[in-house]
């Protein structure tokens, strides 16, 4: 089942991508990025596929009568969830590995891929460009946009922007282009413009200044202390959850240590470890499913139950992550509040299931008067 999804929705994908070919991006450019794009689409599909798939194979056994021998042989419904949380932990393995290691590489190597097909990499890049800010020695601050990145980890059309402790304009510069060495950037064919730091105050009369209030001169290269290296840029790129966690904690780091707000990438922490006990889930939702009781045909009316439940909950899980994100939720509430609204549900209609006669009885013995007549 999840093959089946993956490759429908991959052919989907590739499809939609027909109309960039031309010039460097060629058909098996094209394939090529769909291979990389392989790992996060999977990383994506999992909890559907494993939440249809458990139904399947759940609905089969339940069709064979195979699930009412086990429960006459005394096994409970509870103890048959137990089992499936059992079968459940090697797919949680593989998402882990999905997501702290195939997925990110996959990531970055995609990129790469399409700054060096198509000459830019997407993500986080709005229409000016990408946008970093930190501290410099002294109590001043300096802000970089970087207008391309470049498949070989350098920077292209970089403006610098350099302020004093009072957040008033020093200079501002431009490069051609810029590289990354040994925790330093080196920035070449370099446009300084130099503010005269009396120039505010000769504003303030109305007399013509008598020297010039900027100084510009061309320089070849010029280097700069800096907190930025080309995985943090490329964390810019990156939507958080396509990241590993180390990455992460890294790129928070950074964004803490220049007063910039990490919501997003706090909440994608917290989802990333949240994210193999989503499987666990999923398998609890498709255990109800697959024990009720159904007639001819009940196959495909539980498949397509599963499939509005698991398009539910990931609406939901973005719905939380969108509204939490808009008001200012804590991170783990975000995460965790659909998931254990989904488990909480999923376990008490199995409950439910389970001790239906039970219920029959206390309700008759209660009421008598509601029996039903045969």
């Amino acid at each position: 089942m999840l093959l089946a999804l993956l490759g429908l929705f991959t052919f989907f994908a590739l499809v939609d991508e027909l109309d960039g070919l031309g010039g460097n991006f060629t058909l098996l450019s094209l394939l090529y990025l769909q291979a990389l794009a392989l790992p996060t689409r999977l990383y994506d599909l999992l909890p559907i596929g494993l939440l249809i798939g458990a139904i399947l194979a759940l609905a089969g056994l339940a069709q064979r009568n195979e699930l009412v021998i086990l429960r006459v042989s005394g096994v409970s419904g509870l103890r048959l969830m137990g089992m499936l949380w059992l079968v459940t932990l090697p797919v949680m393995v593989l998402a882990l590995l999905l997501s702290e290691v195939a997925t990110p590489a996959a990531e970055l190597r995609s990129g790469e891929a399409n700054l060096l097909l198509r000459g830019k990499a997407g993500g986080g890049r709005m229409a000016s460009g990408y946008w970093f800010k930190e501290p410099v020695a002294g109590g001043g601050s300096r802000i970089l946009n970087v207008k391309n990145l470049l498949a070989n980890g350098g920077v292209g059309d970089v403006t610098l922007y350099e302020f004093e402790n009072a957040q008033t304009l020093r200079a501002f510069s431009t490069a051609k282009t810029g590289r990354f060495e040994d925790g330093k950037l080196i920035l070449e064919d370099i446009g300084e413009n130099t503010i005269a730091s009396d120039a505010t105050d000769r504003f303030k009369d109305a007399a013509a200044p008598q020297k010039p209030l900027l100084a510009s001169r061309r320089l070849e290269s010029r280097t700069l202390d800096t907190t930025l290296t080309p995985e943090r840029l490329l964390a810019r790129v990156l939507t958080p959850e396509r990241m590993s966690l180390f990455s992460l904690w890294d790129y928070i780091d950074y964004l803490h240590a220049n007063n910039l707000q990490t919501d997003r990438q706090v909440v994608a922490v917290w989802r990333k470890l949240v994210y193999p006990f989503t499987l666990l889930v999923m398998m609890t939702i498709a255990a109800p499913i697959s024990f009720m009781q159904t007639r001819r045909g009940g196959v495909g009316a539980k498949v397509f139950i599963g499939i509005l439940l698991g398009v539910g909950f990931f609406m939901l899980n973005q719905l939380a992550l969108n509204v939490g994100m808009l008001g200012r939720w804590p991170p783990w509430v975000t995460a965790l509040v659909p998931n254990a609204a989904a488990l909480t549900l999923a376990l008490g209609s199995l409950w439910v299931m389970e001790s239906r006669h039970t219920l029959a009885n206390l309700s008759q013995h209660r009421w008598p008067w509601r029996k039903s007549s045969v």
